[in-house]
C-alpha cells in the first residue's frame, strides 16, 4: 500500500473518531466543541501533509465551499444552524476533499427526511422543536468517506 492509501485510512479513521466525538456532544448538548474541530484539523493537516500534500489546495477549497455553503443558513436564521454546524463543513471538505458534495446532500437529506417526519407527527407544534444538525452532517461525512469519490464519478459520467 503506498502512502496516499495509508493517508486515506488514517484520515477515514480520525475522522470517524471525530465525528463520534462530534455527534454525541451535539446531541446532549446542542454544541459542537471548536476544541474538537481544531484538533481533528491539526491531525488532518498532519496526515495530509506527510501522505498527499499535493491534495492540500483540493481539501482547502472544498472547506471553504462547505463552509460558505452552511454559513448562509447559520447567518439567516442562526435558532435554526449554529455557527459550529459551519465549522464542521469546513473540517468535513479538509477531510474529504471533494467529496464532501455527497457529504452535504447526505446530510441535508437525512435531517429534512427526519423533519418531515416531525412534521407528520406532530404537526406544525414541530416546527418549534430543535433538532442538532452536527448528527446528519456526521451522518453523511461516513456516507462521504464511502461512497463520496464513486457517487461523483458516477454523477459526472451520467450528467456531465
Amino acid at each position: 500500500m503506498d502512502r496516499t492509501g495509508i493517508g486515506e485510512i488514517l484520515l477515514a479513521v480520525s475522522l470517524g473518531g471525530l465525528l463520534a466525538a462530534t455527534t454525541v456532544t451535539d446531541v446532549n448538548r446542542r454544541l459542537i466543541p471548536n476544541v474538537y474541530l481544531g484538533i481533528g484539523s491539526l491531525i488532518c493537516l498532519g496526515i495530509v501533509l506527510t501522505t498527499d500534500a499535493g491534495s492540500l489546495g483540493e481539501r482547502a477549497l472544498a472547506a471553504l465551499g462547505a463552509a460558505c455553503i452552511l454559513l448562509v443558513p447559520a447567518v439567516i436564521n442562526p435558532d435554526g444552524m449554529g455557527m459550529g454546524d459551519v465549522k464542521l463543513a469546513a473540517v468535513l471538505g479538509l477531510y474529504m476533499g471533494r467529496a464532501v458534495v455527497v457529504a452535504l446532500v447526505a446530510g441535508f437529506a437525512a435531517g429534512g427526511l427526519v423533519a418531515v417526519a416531525l412534521l407528520a407527527r406532530h404537526g406544525p407544534s414541530a416546527r418549534g422543536r430543535p433538532i442538532p444538525f452536527g448528527p446528519f452532517l456526521a451522518l453523511g461525512g461516513v456516507i462521504g468517506v464511502l461512497v463520496g469519490d464513486a457517487a461523483l464519478g458516477w454523477y459526472g459520467d451520467k450528467f456531465l
